[in-house]
């Protein structure tokens, strides 16, 4: 703030009424208060302002008349005011209009004398309207942004995903804009090579004329009859064409559909993913079924854990007819996979067309295409995790996780019988090595008797041959 360099000499003595009704038209809000801060008069520059506000501010506190927020800054205005009007503090408080909605007004204060005090306010509400309308602008730029993006993530799915083969041309150059994976497949060259070569290319003279014909018609009246062009290598195509706006270019879509001898429309051939490719590589069995469990598709390493020959001898059939518990196991697995959508680590066993029978770990997948499901299931052989004793009996488990996994595969019985066999032996096995390998000191550690002992020992195969005793 600058103010006058001499103003006794420009303004000499300015009268009391003078002076109200200047600072009445230059300011939106004049208060006169005194030192308890209590409002004495006020002068509106705005007949906007005076109906929100009224007269009955006359006689209240000052502060009472603003929002709780602003009353710390309301209080801090009084408590600073000076008498030298030249450097004042501002701050910004909100009324509360008659409506209930608040009104910005930016004050300072300034001491008139010993008694008096006043405050010249700026209505912000203008400012505030425009603040508020930039940021609903700025919003609605943003709703607008993201709703392109949208759009365009949907144009990009559709453009890479559609099975014919599309090219975007710019006619002015001739060159190829965009194409499409079908588009690269039929051409017979990478996408990134295709975009930037001019179109067409590849096609025999009288083909590259027709093309040539349909892009001069599509550019001068929007449309054109479907031609037919073929290529040097002999395949032939229907070609359609398209005028497409792109922000101030314009731009053709040329659709091209392979054609059979006879003329009719072929299915543009789908290339075969390496993600396909692997599936049929991989060294564990993966199936696919339908809802019912029957299979639909397998692979080599299925049919080989299988015993089958061909994938034919598979299809059709219930993926219960090799899994170990026949009416038990597929049951359990689709049940879960229709409730949880995965299965993670199902231990089973497969048994081959040919009798033979392998441990194996099942992780499966609800895969939702359409309104009919399906199901994935991998398959590993984990034989080689399964130690076996040279006596033909189940072998020990060596943790409770290995007791747990024999759940549902072995009667609830037998599962207690193998826990308990394996405490007692595990048991016996510290008591050999607390007592030194002393056998009597390691039964009556355990209240055994010596004979008991001997028993389990030889139970377990903890003996050496011919030794009873210590």
């Amino acid at each position: 703030m600058k103010p006058f360099d001499a103003p006794e000499a420009a303004l000499g003595d300015i009268g009391s009424d003078f002076m109200a009704a200047l600072l009445g038209a230059a300011a939106d809000i004049s208060i006169i208060l005194d030192n308890e801060g209590t409002i004495r008069d006020l002068a509106y520059g705005s007949d906007e302002l005076s109906s929100e506000i009224g007269d009955d501010w006359i006689g209240r506190r000052w502060a009472d008349t603003v929002t709780a927020e602003s009353r710390p800054r309301a209080l801090s205005l009084l408590a600073e005011a000076s008498p030298d009007p030249t450097a004042p503090q501002r701050q910004q408080v909100s009324h509360v209009s008659r409506s209930g909605a608040e009104l910005p007004v930016r004050y300072f204060v300034a001491r008139l004398d010993a008694r008096h005090l006043i405050a010249v306010g700026h209505n912000l509400q203008g400012i505030a309207a425009l603040q508020q309308r930039l940021v609903d602008a700025q919003q609605s730029l943003e709703r607008d942004y993201w709703r392109l993006r949208q759009l365009e993530t949907r144009y990009r799915l559709l453009f890479r995903s559609a099975t014919d083969a599309i090219v975007i041309l710019d006619p002015d150059s001739g060159k190829v804009v965009e194409a499409n994976p079908a588009a690269s497949l039929l051409l017979a060259a990478d996408s990134r090579r295709l975009v930037g070569r001019a179109f067409p290319d590849g096609f025999d003279e009288a083909g590259t004329r027709a093309i040539q014909s349909l892009i001069a018609g599509v550019r001068a009246a929007g449309r054109a009859n479907d031609v037919r062009a073929r290529q040097r290598s002999g395949t032939e195509f229907q070609v359609s064409g398209a005028p497409v706006r792109q922000e101030s270019a314009s731009l053709i879509l040329l659709r091209l559909s392979p054609v059979d001898a006879e003329g009719h429309k072929q299915a543009a051939a789908e290339p075969r993913s390496r993600l396909a490719r692997m599936v049929e590589k991989a060294p564990d069995g993966i199936v696919l079924t339908g809802q019912d469990g029957r299979i639909l598709s397998a692979n080599t390493a299925f049919l080989d854990l299988a015993q089958l020959t061909t994938e034919d001898q598979a299809r059709g059939e219930s993926l219960d007819r090799w899994l170990g518990r026949p009416g038990v196991d597929l049951n359990v697995l689709i049940a879960n996979l229709r409730q949880h959508g995965a299965v993670r680590l199902f231990a089973t066993q497969v048994r081959s067309e040919l009798g033979a029978s392998s441990e194996v770990e099942i992780s499966a997948v609800s895969i939702h295409n359409g309104e009919q499901p399906s199901f994935g299931f991998i398959i590993r052989n984990v034989d080689r995790r399964v130690s076996a004793d040279g006596g033909g009996e189940r072998a020990l488990p060596s943790s409770i996780e290995h007791l747990t996994e024999l759940v549902g595969r072995v009667p609830l019985k037998e599962v207690v019988r193998e826990s308990t066999d394996m405490i007692e032996r595990l048991c016996i096995e510290a008591a050999l090595e607390l007592t030194g390998d002393n056998r009597a000191s390691a039964a009556e550690l355990l209240g055994l008797s010596r004979q008991s002992l001997y028993v389990k020992l030889r139970r377990y195969g903890l003996s050496e041959p011919g030794v009873e005793s210590d």
